[in-house]
């Protein structure tokens, strides 16, 4: 019996609250029924995904198709009774419903008889794939004008009874002559969709590179699905912006600029960048016009860092300052005693007795910048949901979900990092101090915490980090060996297993069974996403179009279901206009990570534990009842 059964005052104020909820002994009892058969039920499907980076168009058919898992679905129910050509058109029916109701009409089909077999089809596969859910919740999933059809073709057993038969196909007639058939396939599709996937992971980097995170956000936000968010280091990035951090908004603005995917900002989040492109034309005229807007405001970007490095101290950062060590007459730069020459030797913005002051144009810049990012409703929207539905770490089924790493020494031993002028923490300690500073910066809106956003974003020793960029080397010097961008030990650390149960116990997670899943780093042709033994998965397969030729692929998913881990490398996605026209599909090689001997049911889940502490409650209350300590309704 845990505190909280104990005999004593709480434990009785506890018992009676619950009693306003559950009043009779019926009651009660019913709960208890529900509760104890659902542990036995499969665990949930869960999906992680890493590093989108605002490729939408990949996204949407992925997060369409569930990762392949509706395809496998299909050829379950229909592999003896449909030709693959007859799979392949209906899975894209459940891809874009909307989309292929349009396009099987426009071939002058007969529409009735067509919806009648699709929605026979529809229910056959809804079936199957709620035999995982209590019927309660598979009824949530559906929208309450459709639920009780939905649910009462559901019930029925066709296969079982005449009788049965005759009701499921005059259900479906039914649909169709009260002109409905497009909006129960749509709703099929969607719950079909809903079954696939009981809980998605996303392990960050919505932004940068990739046109449309906004849209993957949009859509996301829409999901039924249970959902988390761990934080990436360009969502850190964003969230500074939105917090206000100049330094952070500069950092927006110049990779947008550097990847062309301004539209982002101007359509997606109403930033203008006008004041910016005509102050770059004014400085750089021979230069083409994003060109030296990204020269422009990176000139912005460097004196802002240089000042925040200046007023912090405890970032150790002073080696990434640059500005003060140009020879500005022979346009070279001293990095480490070593003087290397520059490709720029115009810097028309630069004071050399005081190169990180901003001029008046330059601070006006920033400043209508940053009115615009914090003012900015739909950014606060999506901002506002990350914050939600995130967090830098998140155990979750006895596994570690980060983004990028936990900083380490060569030895796999956590260290010191800094949260504030005077304090340090290391290990699972530093993770929980990042994220209240975090929240803090964004709804306390402490000066010191915006400022260690930038940090979060690209400091050495930061968990979304984990490296030294070197953005002001590959901008103004050809010779790449300034290039190399150091890494946190972490990354290699994880390919040894007793590194990794280290990490486990410091998250009080079993390291017989727990497995660290992360991204970040995308991983190489060659190389194994699976580390450490199956102990670590980095899950960065590349959807970023940018990255396809470093990977090969096109991004990764992690399933996890009743019978453990699998990984889905994607290899190619087909556009929505290519899947329509051709019924093309996303192209994955499947390759099992953890397999069981067991089926894992509800009652293994962090959900089962939730369940049986309220089973535990509920017969206290029900002893309570039958001893009259509490008296219970008739």
């Amino acid at each position: 019996m845990t505190a909280m059964r104990k005999n004593d005052a709480a434990a009785e104020k506890y018992l009676r609250l619950l009693s306003e909820k559950f009043p009779t002994k019926e009651s009660v009892s019913e709960r208890l029924i529900h509760l104890s058969a659902q542990l036995g039920l499969p665990k949930g499907v869960e999906h992680f995904m890493s590093d989108l980076h605002g490729e939408y168009g990949t996204f949407f058919h992925i997060f369409n198709n569930c990762s392949g898992v509706i395809r496998e679905k299909v050829e379950y129910v229909f592999g003896d009774k449909l030709t693959k050509e007859e799979q392949a058109e209906f899975c894209t029916l459940i891809y874009y419903p909307r989309e292929k109701i349009e396009q099987i009409a426009a071939r002058g089909t007969d529409m009735d008889d067509w919806m009648n077999t699709m929605l026979a089809r529809l229910v056959a596969l809804s079936k199957l794939m709620s035999y995982k859910y209590p019927l309660a919740k598979v009824r949530s999933f559906v929208p309450r004008a459709f639920a009780s059809v939905v649910i009462e073709l559901l019930a029925t057993r066709p296969g079982d009874d005449p009788a049965q038969r005759a009701y499921h196909e005059r259900l479906i007639t039914s649909i169709i002559e009260a002109k409905s058939g497009a909006s129960f396939i749509e709703t099929f599709t969607a719950l079909i969709k809903r079954l696939a996937v009981d809980h998605l992971h996303m392990l960050g980097d919505f932004f940068d590179r990739g046109s449309r995170p906004d849209a993957i956000l949009d859509q996301i936000k829409k999901m039924q699905s249970n959902l988390d968010i761990t934080w990436g280091n360009h969502d850190i990035l964003w969230m500074g912006a939105a917090a206000g951090n100049r330094a952070c908004i500069a950092n927006v603005i110049r990779i947008s600029l550097r990847y062309n995917n301004t539209d982002v900002l101007e359509k997606g989040y109403g930033i203008g960048l006008r004041p910016l492109t005509l102050y770059a034309a004014w400085q750089y005229p021979n230069e083409p016009p994003l060109k030296a807007a990204e020269r422009a405001i990176s000139i912005i970007m460097y004196k802002l860092e240089g000042d925040l490095i200046h007023r912090h101290p405890e970032f150790d950062m002073e080696g990434r300052t640059f500005l003060d060590k140009i020879d500005y007459e022979n346009a070279t730069v001293r990095i480490d005693g070593i003087e290397y020459p520059m490709n720029q030797k115009s810097f028309p913005t630069i004071d050399p007795s005081d190169p990180y002051r901003l001029s008046p144009e330059e601070h006006d810049i920033i400043e209508e910048l940053r009115s615009s990012f914090m003012d900015s409703e739909p950014l606060r929207r999506h901002i506002d949901f990350i914050y939600r539905k995130g967090s830098v770490y998140n155990c979750f089924n006895g596994n570690l979900l980060f983004h990028a790493c936990i900083p380490m020494n060569e030895r796999g031993e956590f260290v010191e990092a800094p949260l504030g002028s005077s304090t340090t923490m290391k290990g699972r300690a530093y993770l929980d101090g990042v994220d209240t500073w975090a929240r803090r910066a964004y709804y306390q809106h402490d000066e010191n915490a915006i400022d260690y956003m930038w940090y979060f974003w690209c400091g050495r020793l930061s968990p979304f980090s984990g490296r030294e960029f070197k953005t002001f080397e590959r901008m103004f010097i050809d010779d790449e060996t300034t290039w190399e961008e150091p890494d946190d030990p972490y990354f290699t650390c994880i390919n040894n297993p007793d590194i990794c149960e280290k990490i486990l116990r410091e998250f009080d997670l079993d390291p017989a069974h727990a497995h660290i899943i992360n991204g970040h780093v995308p991983v190489k042709k060659g190389e194994s996403p699976i580390k450490a033994g199956g102990k670590a998965l980095v899950i960065d397969g590349g959807f970023c179009h940018a990255y396809h030729k470093k990977t090969g692929l096109s991004g990764f998913t992690l399933i996890s279901n009743s019978r453990g881990l699998r990984l889905l490398a994607h290899q190619k996605i087909a556009d929505v206009k290519t899947a329509l026209q051709e019924n093309h599909d996303i192209e994955s090689v499947s390759e099992t990570v953890d397999l069981q001997s067991y089926s894992a049911t509800v009652e293994t889940t962090d959900e089962g534990a939730r369940m049986k502490a309220e089973i535990e409650d509920l017969r206290a209350l029900l002893d309570a009842y039958e001893s009259g300590e509490i008296a219970a309704e008739d």
